[in-house]
């Protein structure tokens, strides 16, 4: 669905730019900015996902520093109520967090490949201000790339206030999984 949108805001934004550029209409100047500001934002976080993807494959060391859990971390997701609302979050991939597709260790990783998606996208959310130079219309390419930046945060947020508790699970059934020594087998000489 969202590479289907990305084509229509994309195609949207090439047909009010000519539209613009034959009517020399302010409206077809403003629709084609919208429209080309938000195919930028959509087109951009599918090329990220897949440049991080294709480099970090859904492995990562989630004991890294990068990705353990800050002492203040859990002070500061309760007044954001971040349980509350991490459910709510649209996730492109499903199956990457699936517990019946993958172990809770490889969700772990999957989690650890995701924050770092879209760390890598908040600051890319403000490349189109550059465009407000010849377009004119700073506050509208601001409050896009602050919107687009503050929906990336709260993904950040959900994979870091998640993380914690998948890695339990993982820790659980890898301890599940390990065989204790058997001490009704006779040793073998």
């Amino acid at each position: 669905m969202m590479k289907r949108l990305s084509l229509f805001l994309a195609l949207a934004a090439v047909g009010f730019t000519a539209a613009y550029l034959h009517l020399r209409s302010g409206v077809c100047l403003t629709l084609a900015i919208t429209f080309g500001t938000t195919a930028y934002h959509f087109i951009m976080r599918l090329l990220v996902g897949a440049a991080v993807g294709s480099g970090m494959k859904n492995r990562a060391d989630y004991t890294s520093w990068w990705y353990r859990p800050r002492p203040w971390e859990e002070g500061f997701y309760r007044p954001l109520r971040v349980k509350s609302w991490k459910g709510r979050l649209p996730t492109y991939d499903p199956n990457a967090f699936s517990p019946r597709v993958h172990s809770w260790d490889e969700i772990a990783q999957a989690t650890c490949q995701s924050e770092v998606v879209h760390e890598v996208i908040i600051p890319l959310s403000f490349l189109p201000l550059f465009a407000a130079r010849w377009f004119g219309a700073f506050p509208v390419f601001l409050i896009t790339s602050v919107c687009g930046a503050f929906l990336d945060l709260l993904f950040v947020l959900m994979q870091r206030y998640n993380r914690p508790r998948v890695v339990k699970l993982a820790q659980r059934q890898q301890a599940k999984n390990e065989l204790p020594p058997c001490f009704f087998m006779p040793d073998v000489v």
